[in-house]
């Protein structure tokens, strides 16, 4: 099974386990406002965050875009999506895989369309150090695990005690290491233990947070309850919106109160904000939809 395929499954298989409810832990609409009401205005003239009238926005170098959206289009043209992407707007990509690419002809493709790829999602194994020479070639900053699960505390623990390693083998090469959450790292385990916890008992200084937001409100977790307990570790989102029904949908359009969060994001210490869809109707739809949200988004700096 191909590192996509296999992606595909768990991600099904967690959202099948925790069920389409915790609505509870949404906070309001995704509008383009500091309030989470009304449509909101106003046009970016390239200040970074903002300084009129207490309100913050997202710098257009801050945005990426996570390529496993786009999985089946990159499948068929690559170049040809990365192009579009680029039309878009889009400065950074994270990637989940190198679609039969090396990663030094996959390197080269970017470097064609003016994309830089600064993060990737590529799982701890035994070859960690290949991994992590593939991503210095790339030209990362960040390189996440993607996904974990297991049925035990022991399990999980066993887990989480590759996760330093990972990370100094990373410091080393000049990378910086982090883990995406899922929803199921919030729901406790038979022993009552969360398994986010034991992802966060790790050192900060080799483990960041990459906070997937849709599934930390999944799982019932405030995002910005996160923040406070990990000021400073969460260095990127992944921008998922989340219809009322709990399906995916594209920002702007669904439940989450990005602006609230967003206001938050200085306690956090992001630096990435990641549009992403784990599935979707059309993609290029998702991706400009999700990059024009982040740049017209305001929030209140708090």
């Amino acid at each position: 099974m191909n590192d996509l395929n296999r992606r595909t499954l768990m991600r099904g298989a967690a959202l099948t386990a925790m069920g389409l409810g915790a609505g509870a832990a949404l906070t309001g609409t995704a509008s383009a406002t500091g309030t989470g009401r009304g449509h909101g205005h106003g046009h970016d003239h390239g200040r970074g965050h903002g300084h009129g009238h207490g309100y913050g926005r997202v710098p257009r170098s801050a945005i990426s875009i996570q390529l496993y959206s786009l999985r089946d289009l990159l499948a068929v043209d690559l170049e040809g999506t990365l192009e579009k992407l680029a039309e878009i707007g889009y400065e950074k990509v994270e990637l989940a895989g190198l679609h039969g690419r090396t990663a030094k002809q996959f390197r080269a493709i970017l470097n064609r369309h003016g994309l830089r790829a600064t993060s990737g999602h590529v799982g701890v194994s035994d070859n960690w150090q290949a991994s992590l020479d593939d991503a210095r070639t790339l030209g990362h900053r960040y390189i996440v695990h993607p996904y974990a699960n297991f049925a035990t505390a022991d399990e999980w623990r066993a887990f989480a005690d590759q996760l330093e390693p990972a990370g100094e083998a990373a410091r080393k090469a000049g990378l910086q290491f982090g883990y995406h959450n899922h929803a199921h790292e919030f729901a406790r385990l038979p022993t009552g233990e969360v398994p986010f916890d034991f992802i966060t008992a790790t050192d900060r200084r080799l483990v960041h947070l990459e906070v997937d937001l849709y599934w930390a409100m999944t799982g019932g977790v405030d995002p910005v309850s996160l923040f406070h307990a990990h000021r400073g570790r969460i260095k990127q989102f992944h921008v998922k919106d989340r219809a009322a029904d709990g399906s995916f949908t594209d920002l702007g359009t669904g439940t989450i109160d990005f602006p609230r969060i967003f206001s938050h994001g200085h306690e956090a210490g992001v630096v990435e904000y990641i549009v992403e869809r784990d599935t979707q109707p059309d993609p290029l739809k998702t991706a400009r939809v999700g990059y024009d949200y982040l740049r017209r988004v305001r929030f209140r700096r708090r």
